[in-house]
Formats: structure tokens, sequence, C-alpha cells
């Protein structure tokens, strides 16, 4: 591994530096070799994976730190937060030269633990590894993980359950919540905290007029752009908290997440969100909110004289936030559709078809591999209100003759995966890697690699299909 240790550099106040506490027993999970090599492991460093992922093994070139941080979790400000159960155990740089963190999860406890005990069980543990896979295959910037082991030994949740680690990868840990502890308990380290970030991770706008409000833009059109992609592929990060979204616009800390599967705008996948604020439909504006807050505290970087000129900048950032996700919700959504984005009712129809499968409960990504594949009768088939899909249909081939098809499909194809993570199929693999079976979590893998190419060989109908209506829905809590 090439080295590139940046974080410990900052004022020790921001960290906490410890050793990980590893678990007993511990045993191999995964392993995502493509990512290892990504991240220019060695052969020494792929044979010690286990050791490496367990906590077992550690690096003289970074001590490993528990970062602190604050935030506001459901709306309400929670105060002081941090790793409470994770570890930045490495920095180290990619085939690109990009600088990408080693997160051990599950690591024990640190001073942020509060109440927690800071371990993570196998459940949770298969659940993250295995959307970060899928997310990142699907094109959307999201943590990815090296690996994960389990053990013999026992965390107590509702139940007993089996211990187990993360190491989690992601070009940045840094956090919205960050900058929330610094302005409540360290101001006198924003400007410097401030400027690190835009030079680790947003060095282009070093050359702006004013790079700070360069900075702001940037991280506002990123987040933007993610959540558009989030809505596109029927993502639901369930604990959209200030200290869930980090600064470059990559998913992160979605415990409690979901695939939709039936078109419900309106559902909660995250049985601890009582009054469904993380709903799929509620993501657009609660990013909005997430960055309103962030915003307000940087501030105080302004000098005092300049204070309400450097708000109403701040707030001339945020308002690009709904056009980016408009321009490329839209673009995304047409072209999951095979309709031209130029066409003025392009996006009327588009919608029309989301009323669809709102209305009759159809699920969500084999609808659009339905209407890829021209299955025109299926989808009326399962339609009960036959005039609003014959009226949709029409206005739909109406405005494909427009452009030429072939060239529509072929983005088509490119838009619309075949396989997502539904909770029955993470379930199952869940089911029998806690019976020590970890055979289906190496299918999932293999089939989430490739969403977008039907794989015959390697799926089964559970793959491609919701859970029938008589069959309850599997809620996820934060609980993990």
């Amino acid at each position: 591994m090439h080295f590139n240790p940046r974080y410990s550099s900052l004022n020790s106040k921001l960290y906490h530096q410890q050793q990980p506490s590893p678990l007993r027993g511990a045993k191999a999970g995964h392993f995502n070799e493509a990512l290892a090599d990504e991240l220019q492991w060695n052969e020494e460093d792929k044979a010690n994976w286990v050791e490496i992922c367990s906590g077992q093994k550690t690096f003289a070139e970074f001590t490993p730190l528990a970062m602190v941080y604050a935030g506001h979790q459901f709306g309400q400000w929670a105060g002081q937060l941090g790793d409470g159960r994770g570890l930045l155990i490495g920095q180290i740089l990619n085939q690109q030269g990009q600088t990408i963190d080693l997160h051990l999860k599950g690591a024990g406890s640190t001073p942020y633990s509060r109440m927690g005990d800071g371990r993570a069980v196998l459940r949770s543990v298969i659940r993250e590894y295995l959307a970060g896979h899928a997310l990142n295959a699907l094109g959307v910037a999201s943590s990815h993980a090296v690996g994960f082991t389990t053990s013999t030994q026992g965390v107590q949740r509702e139940t007993l359950e089996l211990g187990a680690m993360l190491l989690r990868t992601s070009e940045c840990h840094i956090r919205l919540g960050h900058f929330e502890w610094i302005n409540q308990y360290a101001p006198e380290l924003l400007t410097e905290f401030t400027q690190k970030c835009i030079e680790w991770h947003y060095p282009e706008c070093l050359e702006a007029e004013n790079p700070i409000l360069a900075f702001t833009e940037a991280v506002v059109e990123r987040t933007a752009i993610m959540i558009a992609k989030w809505q596109l592929v029927g993502f639901a990060h369930g604990v959209m908290n200030t200290d869930n979204l980090n600064i470059t616009g990559s998913t992160l800390d979605f415990g409690p997440y979901g695939f939709m599967e039936r078109f419900r705008p309106n559902w909660i996948n995250n049985h601890s969100d009582y009054q469904g604020r993380y709903t799929y439909q509620n993501q657009p504006s609660i990013g909005h909110w997430n960055l309103w807050t962030w915003l307000n505290n940087l501030i105080p970087l302004a000098k005092p004289e300049h204070k309400e000129h450097f708000k109403q900048d701040l707030a001339t950032c945020l308002e690009k936030f709904e056009p980016t996700f408009l321009e490329h919700y839209g673009q995304g959504l047409c072209q999951k559709m095979g309709l031209p984005h130029f066409h003025k009712d392009s996006l009327d129809c588009s919608f029309a078809f989301l009323r669809i499968l709102q209305t009759e409960q159809l699920d969500y990504t084999q609808s659009f591999i339905r209407l890829q594949n021209k299955e025109y009768k299926t989808l009326r088939d399962d339609c009960l209100d036959l005039r609003q899909f014959d009226a949709f249909l029409h206005q739909y081939q109406e405005i494909r003759k427009t452009q030429e098809r072939d060239e529509l499909d072929r983005v088509m194809q490119s838009a619309n995966p075949h396989y997502i993570l539904r909770n029955h199929m993470a379930q199952k693999a869940i089911e029998l890697a806690e019976r020590g079976d970890f055979s289906e979590v190496e299918r999932l893998f293999k089939l989430l690699n490739q969403p977008y190419l039907k794989q015959p060989d390697l799926e089964t109908e559970q793959d491609t299909a919701p859970l029938p209506s008589d069959v309850p829905e599997i809620m996820v809590s934060c609980s993990s």
C-alpha cells in the first residue's frame, strides 16, 4: 500500500488516536479482490486481509484514529457525536493517485461511543458490504468495502448476534457534521479545517476568486447529483442525518437503507423513522435542508463587516441545488424511459408512467425493464386502470417516433438495471452466513457486480421480483 496520511495532521482536538479491539475468533467473510487491486494492495496485504479486516493488524505508517463530529439527527440537534465504533486505520493512494480512507467498522468503543459498545453485527456488516458494492456498480458514488470478517464473539442487540468487522473505503469521511462540531466546540479551527477540505478534496477551487464559495457550490452540486442518482435507481438512504452526508457527495452510513421494490414514494424503510422524515420522496428536500444547516456553520468564516453579504453569497450557492437535482434527475428519467430529453412532452410522459407504477403498485426496477423490452401487453395486463395505461402508451410511442429509436434503446439499456439489492435477497444471504455459509454473499456479489447485464445463469426468480403482496416487508432499523 502507498500511504498518504493527512487527517492526523489536523489539530488533535478533531480525533482520538487508539488501536482497534479485535473480536475473538475472527474468521473470513468475503474479500473484494478487485477493489484491493485498485487500492494497490500487494500480495502480502492480500494474504493478510483477514487480519487487516478484523483489527488484528494495523500499519506503522498510520496510527488509527476516531473522528469527532456533531450533527442533526431526525431534524434535531444531537450535540457531539463521532466515530463510536469505527476507526480510520489508513489513508492510501489508489491506482489513479487519489487518497482513499480505510475505515474499520466494529472496531470497539471509542470516547465517542456514548452508550454503545463499539461493535457491529454480521447482519449489518453484510448489508453494508453488499449495498456499497451494488451502488458502485450502479454508478452511484458510494463508500465501498475491501472485505468483512465474522467471529465467534457474541454481540448483544435485541438478541445475541455474531460480531463482525467491515473494512470500508471512501474518498472522504469528512461529514457536514464535522463543521457543526467545530462551530459549536472549537470555532478557532474552522478556517484551517475548511482550507484543508478544499486543498484535499476540491483543489480546483483554490484557483477561484473566492475559494470558499467555489467549495460550497461544488459540495451543493455534488450532493444534488448524488441524490438524483439515488432517486433514479430507487435507493432510499434511510437515515439522512447531517452526520451521515459527507462533503464529496458520496453515499455514506446507509445502515437502514432500502432499494424500493413496489413504487411507493412515501415508503418508510427505516422503522426507527417514526415520522417518515427520510422516505424516498423526501430525500431531495432533506438534502437541501442538510446543506442549509451546513452552510450556516460557514458564516463565521466571513469578516464581521462582510457577514451579511457572505450570507447572501452562501444562499446563492444553495440555490444551485434544485436546478442541479432537477436537471440530472430529469435527464436520467428520460434515459430510463427511452425518451429524448429535449422533447417538450418527455418529462410529462415519464411522470405519467411513474403515476401508473404508484397507482398499480408495480415493481419499480422490473417495470422499466419491461418497458425497455417493449413488453407493453405484460405491463398492461398488470394494470386495473387500462384507460390510464393506454393514454400513456399512446403518448410514449408518439414521442419515440421523433428520434432514432435504436439510439434511444441503447441509452435505455445503459440506464435500467436488471438487479437491485432487494431486502429479502440480503436477508437470505445473512441467514446463511449466520450459519457459516457465505455462498449466497458470493453469488450476490457477482450478480450485483454487473447489474445492467442480464445474467440468467446466476440469477434466481427472487432476484427480479418483489415479495408477494401478502408477505410482510422486511423492515430495517438503526440497530447494527
